[in-house]
């Protein structure tokens, strides 16, 4: 069967990565979580005091900046900045307030999507963000668009942080979703919306492995089909 592209876009807390991640096992496919690129850099922002509205400061950070991915003995595929593991620094709350923004900067999404394009350049990957059907990938054989009700995000993501022994109220949580979805659907660089062609699927009411099962029923279908 011939290799493909998977892209999975959405809203924060639907599930993408925890589907692509699961997805990619499956199918033996390369997996990349773009949104830890873009919490990777932004954590490399924050430390470093880095001047968001001089992009000559920003241009030369970016220089300094090296994410990679690295699977660890339990296979869990983990973040690492410039050599460091980052995986719990970036899921954060303080980076979560603050991702979206850093991710809007022109120089920072065209040095994240120009990596991610090299990364699937030869197919057999699973991408999960907010433009990878739309921008990075517009040509990809399957397109997903994961919604979910807002609350149920909300719950959803102040579970995963207090798994990080991280305790957030959660009106906090609520509103960061909320500010984060205006936020990625208005701005002006790769906003968030479903490519065309994407197939929608509402998480609010289904379980991570029906997700997965959906997502590797429709690869396989794209896989076999040459057309």
């Amino acid at each position: 069967m011939r290799k493909i592209i998977v892209a999975i876009d959405g809203h924060s807390a639907c599930g993408k990565s925890t589907t692509a991640r699961a997805a990619a096992k499956i199918l033996g496919y390369y997996y990349v979580d773009t949104g830890a690129m873009y919490r990777a850099v932004t954590v490399y922002f924050l430390e470093k005091h880095v001047a968001l509205t001089n992009p000559k400061e920003i241009s030369r950070a970016l220089t300094d900046i090296k994410v990679t991915f690295k699977i660890n003995p339990a296979g869990v595929t983990e973040t690492y900045l410039n050599g460091l593991n980052v995986e719990k620094k970036i899921r954060k709350m303080e980076v979560s307030q603050n991702v979206s923004q850093i991710s809007a900067i022109r120089e920072v999404r065209d040095a994240m999507v120009d990596a991610q394009r090299k990364l699937g350049k030869s197919r057999g990957v699973v991408m999960d963000g907010r433009d990878i059907g739309s921008v990075v990938f517009p040509d990809a054989e399957l397109k997903i668009f994961l919604t979910a009700d807002l609350l149920v995000r909300a719950i959803r993501r102040q579970k995963e942080l207090l798994d990080k022994d991280e305790l957030v109220d959660l009106d906090t949580v609520i509103a960061n979703l909320r500010q984060r979805d205006e936020y990625d659907s208005t701005r002006k660089e790769s906003p968030l919306i479903k490519a065309k062609g994407a197939i929608e699927i509402d998480t609010t009411h289904i379980t991570i492995d029906e997700q997965v099962d959906e997502v590797i029923r429709l690869a396989m279908g794209r896989m076999i089909n040459k057309n």
